[in-house]
């Protein structure tokens, strides 16, 4: 049974840190693309990041460039969402997703297939 597990969303401050994981189970986590979405409320999902299957290569919507950072650990099946320096523009519910098609497919698409965690929520606020 796959499974994708987000964890870490909350509440922070302007200006402030927060990291978001996923953890996964039931498929070879080390043969997947995976990327961070996120949706808004009123908005469509949007593509945040994205980490290639072994790691080496990543990207970032124009937006969190800087400030976000995506990683994982094959060992672990687990990726992560560095975000720092968080903005009022950033809150919504974060979703991971593990996708079977290349890096160059998925950041050139933006748009994920396969996988989909349940979601957490960010919240920025003062």
């Amino acid at each position: 049974q796959v499974q994708l597990v987000e964890s870490g969303g909350g509440l922070v401050q302007p200006g402030g840190s927060l990291r978001v994981s996923c953890t996964a189970s039931g498929f070879t986590f080390s043969s997947y693309t995976m990327s961070w979405y996120r949706q808004a409320p009123g908005k469509e999902r949007e593509w945040v990041a994205t980490i290639s299957a072994a790691g080496y290569n990543t990207k970032y919507t124009d937006s969190v460039k800087g400030r976000f950072t995506v990683s994982r650990d094959n060992a672990k099946n687990t990726v992560d969402l560095q975000m720092s320096s968080l903005k009022p523009e950033d809150p919504a519910v974060y979703y991971c997703n593990a996708d079977p098609r290349s890096w160059y497919q998925i950041v050139t698409s933006r748009a994920g297939e396969g996988y989909w965690g349940q979601g957490t929520q960010v919240t920025v606020t003062s």
